[in-house]
């Protein structure tokens, strides 16, 4: 059998996937529908130029878009628990069997909901998806790089109360040029009085000193994205020395050129240098991909074998944001079902 044919069959985790960057065309014109909102397309096919960007994505600006047309349409409710609900059916659909799902609460009160209720919503989602696809799945909510202080422990005191409930950290995310992780010290410091866990979205678009900072000064516990984390020699010693896992979304990060191009990405040199890191989609309704795609195409470019991303899959597993009890559990469960396929515990040949 050809090794590249067994990675849809492996079981999955994906630790780093946007809510706004999962909704599905078809669920975007039912919405716009329901809440009487015009939306300039007539079907899905005419709907994709709106919502997922292009092999030739110039930008992570020209990226962002995409974020700006869909989330008028995710302000209600229904809207956050429906494409909630259809994150965990889509993951179930590539063997995912655990799933953290971030989003920034912030960003869908424009009708009147608060934080806390847009938490709620979206975990009430993630539950019901849990229990009709048998995925694992728990939410993150994000703070924004733009938003005021205030807003942004708001977020923090409302993702308290759904600790335990649904909810499993907080992240940060954002114009990092623009905004350094440094201008979020108090936020975090919050967080961290809370017991919350703590990811931040560094060293995508500005250098490794944020991912120093968030490590440092922030808590961070997980580093989303990091690519530019080679940039600094001692910065990548302390992460690897730390284990801080890097959440890496190859496709992603292509696209919204945080390296120039494939030959550029440093996923292979992680590995092979034992920086610790997991492998996700971000967002793969923007990306036009999947967790199966992003392991077929490093394998494909970077001649990981399967034994190497069983490897990666249990980084995956090892790095949520679980209780201990359930994260031992998955992690028996996928070694059982990797040992079964034959691709886990023995060396296997490279991918051609």
């Amino acid at each position: 059998m050809d090794p590249l044919r067994l990675i849809p069959e492996l079981p999955k985790v994906d630790l780093h996937v946007h809510l706004d960057g999962c909704i599905k065309p078809a669920t975007l014109l039912r919405l716009a529908s329901r809440q009487g909102m015009p939306i300039p397309a007539a079907s899905e096919e005419e709907l994709l130029q709106y919502v997922q960007v292009r092999e030739d994505c110039a930008s992570l600006t020209e990226y962002l878009t995409k974020f700006d047309f869909v989330l008028p349409y995710l302000q209600t409710s229904e809207a956050l628990e429906q494409v909630a609900y259809e994150v965990v059916e889509q993951a179930a659909e590539q063997r995912i069997r655990y799933i953290e799902v971030r989003f920034a609460p912030q960003l869908h009160r424009s009708a009147g909901l608060t934080a806390s209720q847009t938490i709620y919503h979206v975990v009430q989602g993630l539950r019901r998806g849990e229990a009709d696809f048998g995925v694992k799945a728990r939410a993150i909510a994000i703070c924004m790089r733009h938003h005021t202080v205030s807003a942004n422990l708001e977020v923090v005191e409302a993702a308290a109360r759904y600790i335990g409930h649904g909810l499993v950290a907080v992240d940060l995310a954002g114009d990092e040029s623009a905004y350094p992780a440094a201008l979020f010290r108090e936020v975090f410091e919050s967080a961290r009085s809370c017991g919350i866990s703590i990811t931040i979205h560094a060293g995508e678009a500005s250098g490794a000193e944020n991912i120093e900072e968030a490590v440092l000064r922030l808590g961070a516990e997980r580093i989303g994205h990091g690519v530019r984390l080679r940039e600094d020699d001692s910065i990548l010693h302390l992460v690897r020395e730390r284990q801080i896992p890097l959440e890496l979304c190859p496709t992603s990060n292509i696209q919204t050129k945080a390296v120039d191009g494939w030959e550029a990405y440093p996923i292979r040199q992680y590995y092979d240098q034992g920086v610790k890191f997991t492998v996700n989609t971000d967002n793969p309704g923007v990306s036009g991909t999947n967790i199966t795609k992003e392991y077929q195409v490093i394998a494909q470019k970077f001649g990981f074998t399967l034994g190497e991303i069983s490897r990666m899959i249990l980084n995956g597993v090892e790095a949520s944001f679980l209780e201990p009890n359930e994260k031992q559990a998955l992690k028996r469960d996928f070694e059982s079902v990797l040992h079964r396929l034959g691709v886990y515990g023995s060396p296997q040949p490279p991918l051609n």
